[in-house]
């Protein structure tokens, strides 16, 4: 539910940003970022400073082992006048090798045959920075959940057989990245808990469809998280999931029924965070987005929108539980375009009271 101006005393922003910080191979990302002159860097501080989230959730962001890359940007970010004192990160899935034929295509090892896609281990991950503290020995890491231990999974088959072989599915994870849940103490000592995940893109697979199938059912796990049809039970305090779910509701290609129903959820709000730099990005690249139904001002990632390709979308969320009062929400797509040399998607937010 939404506020009115003379409720905004006491509030809480909560983000997600796909800051696109995955490179070609391990440190190198710590090397640019201590080098200090990337322009896309330079562009995400910049962001990120303006905005200033209270909760700041990364994707995109490749892991290390003593999250120095991570250490290394919340430095930058200081200096630039915010100031995140409790980090969150973990191995991702994404660049795990695996030895097996994950995608079927014939050949072994190469990225696609890792746990998530990636060029190494850590490839692509997700990050939390805060203001407040993280219970970080609490928090719950479901990224190990196997896809076939799914309730309700539609996974790919090929002759009634799970696809691409038994032995691969057998050890394949659900989470491309990540599916975290980590709690909160804000400052008047209650907590809220923050659910976030990375999904695969539904798309470069064949008639099998695999990765369409898995983003579907990384976003049909927080419904059946909710239901209570895993192993874990989830909390009673209040929640945000945000994070980068890669799928539109209605353009494109993908298979939209567990977002529609994430999103109709009577225990999650859409409050639906728009930008006029969305709509006017839209009117002014017609060529793909003038053929999309959904609205241009809720867009959050600026893909090209050439023949061939999917043009603007809303692919990055941030849905309060509905026991939450939010005040306002916003996507920070500025009209000049002095945010496109950060990340071809924009930070996503929406302020909460409490």
């Amino acid at each position: 539910m939404l506020l009115s101006d003379g409720a905004r005393a006491e509030t809480l922003r909560i983000a997600s940003y796909n800051v696109g910080l995955d490179r070609d191979g391990p440190g190198l990302l710590l090397r640019d970022i201590l080098r200090a002159d990337s322009v896309q860097i330079v562009a995400l501080v910049d962001v990120i400073s303006k905005v200033s989230p209270d909760i700041l959730v990364l994707q995109k962001f490749d892991f290390d082992d003593g999250n120095l890359a991570l250490r290394a940007f919340s430095a930058l970010l200081v200096r630039a006048g915010v100031t995140y004192p409790y980090l969150f990160s973990r191995a991702p899935n994404s660049g795990l090798a695996t030895g097996l034929d994950m995608d079927g295509d014939g050949y072994f090892g190469d990225d696609s045959d890792a746990q998530g896609f990636g060029r190494f281990r850590g490839n692509g991950g997700l990050a939390i920075l805060s203001k407040f503290p993280l219970q970080s020995e609490v928090a719950r890491d479901f990224s190990d959940l196997l896809w076939k231990d799914l309730p309700g999974a539609i996974a790919p088959t090929i002759e009634g057989r799970p696809f691409p072989s038994d032995a691969a599915f057998a050890v394949q994870r659900l989470s491309n990245s990540s599916h975290w849940e980590v709690p909160v103490v804000l400052p008047d000592g209650t907590r809220i808990f923050l659910w976030t995940m990375y999904a695969a893109p539904p798309v470069f697979d064949d008639q099998h469809d695999r990765n369409g199938r898995r983003n579907h059912d990384e976003a049909a796990f927080w419904l059946r998280y909710m239901d209570g049809d895993l192993p874990e039970t989830p909390p009673d305090d209040p929640f945000v999931l945000l994070g980068g779910f890669n799928l539109d509701p209605v353009d494109g290609r993908g298979r939209s029924g567990a977002l529609l129903a994430l999103l109709d959820d009577p225990r999650i709000q859409d409050v639906r965070p728009s930008s006029q730099g969305a709509r006017l990005a839209s009117e002014t690249q017609r060529s793909v987005n003038i053929t999309h139904a959904g609205e241009a001002s809720l867009d959050t990632v600026d893909w090209p929108d050439t023949a061939g390709r999917p043009g603007n979308m809303r692919v990055d969320y941030v849905l309060p539980s509905s026991d939450l009062l939010v005040v306002d929400s916003g996507v920070h797509w500025p009209t000049d375009g002095s945010s496109d040399a950060a990340s071809t998607h924009h930070l996503v937010w929406v302020d909460i009271a409490f």
